[in-house]
């Protein structure tokens, strides 16, 4: 095989590569998306119809099926301009190199016996809180708008920006690896329908920034005082504090690799 050829096939495969980690990324930001999942099921509806049209020979519904695909795409992209651009801004905070900090087990364990002290602690007096904790997609667009702080991680300090008479109290806390970045940070609010109506502004708040990123995002409610989390477009509400520390415990784990857990488990099979 001559150079020319290995640098051809080089090309071909990187080629490959870019087209599936693109398709990727858009069907993931796609499945926590409720609008753009029924456009998705839609297009393909109308592929379907038109290659049996093809197929039978259905004239009439062929030449209608004609126009909606000719101009479509113009009016979709005119009609889910919001959700397409949700899309690409989802693909732009990804951080393909993970986290910016990677937390050792201690301090894992005590971010999350701080934060869950708080919880416990606000709880008890129903004051609203919303806690967002940032992972491998960037939160910088609202921190950025939010008033900074950049502090190690307290139950006093979250506390004390929740206290009603504080300036700070409205809107939510920004945490990047062990540290408070900001506060009276504003979200989008969740548009899925099957949110139950009863929910405030704030469960609305975490769980619309937990369906378009992949944060973590934690509730306490100031009418009920109960405790909740939003993680990948889903509410998890009325939870216990040991639930939310078991939750977030394993949430912030670093993610194994599957050629690591195959190797561990080699390894364990040879001891036995």
């Amino acid at each position: 095989m001559t150079f020319d050829k290995v640098v051809d096939l080089v090309k071909i495969i990187i080629d490959v590569l870019l087209v599936w980690l693109v398709l990727y990324y858009v069907l993931k930001s796609l499945s926590k998306n409720v609008k753009m999942v029924l456009l998705f099921k839609g297009i393909i509806f109308i592929l379907i119809l038109k290659i049996l049209s093809d197929i039978f020979n259905l004239v009439t519904i062929g030449f209608l099926l004609d126009y909606v695909i000719e101009w479509g795409i113009l009016a979709l992209i005119v009609i889910f301009q919001p959700e397409i651009r949700n899309v690409l801004e989802q693909l732009g905070r990804s951080q393909l190199l993970g986290r910016h900090k990677v937390l050792t087990v201690d301090e894992r364990e005590r971010i999350v016996y701080e934060i869950v002290s708080a919880m416990d602690s606000l709880r008890k007096t129903r004051t609203g809180a919303l806690i967002i904790i940032e992972r491998d997609n960037s939160l910088n667009d609202y921190i950025q708008k939010a008033k900074k702080i950049y502090a190690d991680i307290s139950s006093d300090l979250l506390m004390s920006i929740f206290f009603p008479n504080n300036p700070l109290h409205d809107g939510g806390v920004i945490i990047q690896g062990d540290k408070i970045t900001c506060a009276r940070a504003v979200f989008p609010t969740s548009e899925n329908s099957k949110v139950i109506k009863k929910l405030g502004t704030r469960h609305r708040a975490a769980l619309g920034i937990a369906e378009i990123t992949d944060c973590i995002s934690l509730i306490v409610s100031e009418e009920t005082g109960r405790l909740s989390m939003a993680i990948g477009g889903e509410l998890h509400y009325n939870l216990t504090p040991d639930e939310i520390k078991v939750m977030l415990l394993e949430e912030l784990s670093p993610k194994k690799s599957i050629i690591i857990e195959e190797e561990e488990e080699k390894s364990d099979e040879q001891v036995k």
